[in-house]
C-alpha cells in the first residue's frame, strides 16, 4: 500500500487537512471496519453459540500476540490495556514502594506521565523529582546526577511537546547502572518510528494504538520485561489475571496477563491489528522519509516561529503564535486541524505518512 491509498481509505481527510495524528488518528475506514465487524459477530453471532467467551479469549490472545510482534516483544510480555496513562498506573500501583523511594520524571511529560506520580507522592512517603530539560534535549550528566538513588524512571520516548527524540536506551543504561528501573511513555512512537523494546531495555514501556497507529481509542497494551514480571505485585485482580479462576485460592499468570482483569471491549484490539497491518504495508521506511520529507517543508516555511529542533526528529513540529489558542480554533474553522499545547504555549502540528505537501503548504498560508 503507497501513502496515496492509505489517505483514500481515511474519511476525515475529504473535510479537512488534518495534522493532528499526535493528539488522535484519522483513522482508516478499514481499520474502523475491523472493529465493526468484530464487534457485530461478538454482539449477533456469539450469543448464538454455545458460549461467547472463546472467541472473545481467542481475539485477546491475537491482539497481545500482534502487539509483541510489532514491538519487538514475547508475547508474554505484553498486557492489554485501555490506554498509556491505563499501563503507567499499572506499573504505579503494583510496586512495593518503601518510604524514601525515589521517583524521577523530566519536565517533558504529558500529563499521562505525570499525574500517577503526583497521586503516589500523596499516598506514599515517595520523592517525586523533576528532571529539567533544554526545550526537549536532555543532559546525560543530569540524567545521571537526578537517578543516583531513584527507585524508578518515568521518561517519554519522543516528546510530545517539542516532538524530540529522546536517547531511550542510553538513559535506561545510565539508570540501570544505578540502580533504577525505567518505565517509557512511547505513545507518540509506534506507527511514526520502528519501536524495539529490546533495544531499548526499558523495565516497563506504555503504549497506545489511538495516535501514530491509526487505530481507534481503547487499545493501549503494556510491555513489562520479563525480568521485571516477578518485582510487580497487582493490587488488583480479576478472573483473567489468574490461572484458575474457579481454585480456592489463587496464582497469578507468570506473564504479563496478571494484569488483565475480566471483560472488556475487544473492538479495538480487533483494530490494533489491522491498524499495524496497514501501517505494516505501507512500511515503516516510507512512513520515515516521507515525514522528514513534509516535516522540513514545514519547518523551513515557518522560520523564526520554529521551537522544535530544526533538524528531523519527528512528525512532531511545534511553533509560536501570538494567541496560540485563539490561532489552533482559527485554523480549525478553516478545516485544517492542528492543537494548542500548554507547555510551552504554543501551536503543534503533526504531520504523518499519509499527509501531503499540499497540506503543509494550507497550514503555512493560512499562518
Amino acid at each position: 500500500m503507497n501513502p496515496e491509498a492509505l489517505r483514500a481509505d481515511i474519511p476525515a481527510l475529504e473535510e479537512v487537512v488534518y495534522l493532528n495524528t499526535g493528539a488522535s488518528a484519522a483513522t482508516p475506514r478499514r481499520v474502523v471496519e475491523a472493529a465493526t465487524e468484530f464487534q457485530q459477530r461478538q454482539a449477533y453471532s456469539h450469543p448464538t453459540a454455545e458460549s461467547v467467551y472463546p472467541e472473545a479469549w481467542a481475539a485477546m490472545d491475537a491482539a497481545r500476540e500482534r502487539a509483541a510482534e510489532f514491538v519487538g516483544a514475547d508475547t508474554g510480555e505484553i498486557a492489554l490495556t485501555q490506554s498509556t496513562v491505563d499501563g503507567i498506573n499499572t506499573v504505579a500501583s503494583a510496586i512495593d514502594w518503601q518510604p524514601g523511594d525515589v521517583v524521577v520524571t523530566t519536565d517533558l511529560e504529558h500529563p499521562s506521565g505525570r499525574l500517577p506520580w503526583l497521586r503516589l507522592a500523596d499516598r506514599h512517603d515517595v520523592e517525586l523529582r523533576v528532571l529539567e530539560t533544554e526545550r526537549g534535549r536532555v543532559d546525560m550528566d543530569h540524567v545521571k546526577d537526578a537517578v543516583a538513588d531513584a527507585r524508578l524512571l518515568c521518561l517519554s520516548s519522543l516528546s510530545w511537546n517539542y516532538g524530540t527524540q529522546l536517547p531511550v536506551a542510553e538513559i535506561t543504561e545510565t539508570a540501570h547502572d544505578a540502580g533504577a528501573e525505567v518505565l517509557v511513555d512511547a505513545v507518540q512512537s509506534p506507527g511514526q518510528v520502528p519501536v524495539d523494546v529490546q533495544e531499548w531495555g526499558a523495565d516497563y514501556v506504555a503504549m497506545a494504538g489511538h495516535k501514530w497507529l491509526l487505530g481507534v481509542w481503547g487499545s493501549g497494551f503494556l510491555y513489562v520485561a520479563s525480568d521485571a514480571l516477578e518485582r510487580l505485585r497487582p493490587d488488583r485482580i480479576g478472573y483473567r489475571s489468574v490461572q484458575d479462576p474457579k481454585a480456592a485460592g489463587y496464582e497469578f499468570w507468570p506473564d504479563a496477563r496478571r494484569f488483565e482483569l475480566g471483560t472488556r471491549s475487544l473492538a479495538p484490539y480487533a483494530a490494533l491489528g489491522e491498524a499495524m497491518d496497514v501501517l505494516e504495508r505501507v512500511g515503516m521506511d516510507t512512513v520515515q522519509s516521507r515525514v522528514e520529507r513534509l516535516t522540513d517543508r514545514l519547518k523551513d516555511g515557518l522560520g523564526d516561529r520554529l521551537l522544535s529542533p530544526r533538524e528531523y526528529d519527528s512528525g512532531l513540529v511545534t511553533f509560536t503564535a501570538e494567541d496560540p489558542a485563539a490561532t489552533a480554533k482559527r485554523l480549525a474553522d478553516e478545516g485544517i486541524i492542528v492543537r494548542h499545547i500548554p507547555d510551552p504555549e504554543a501551536v503543534r502540528a503533526s504531520v504523518h505518512v499519509f499527509n501531503t505537501a499540499e497540506d503543509v503548504d494550507v497550514l503555512l498560508d493560512a499562518l
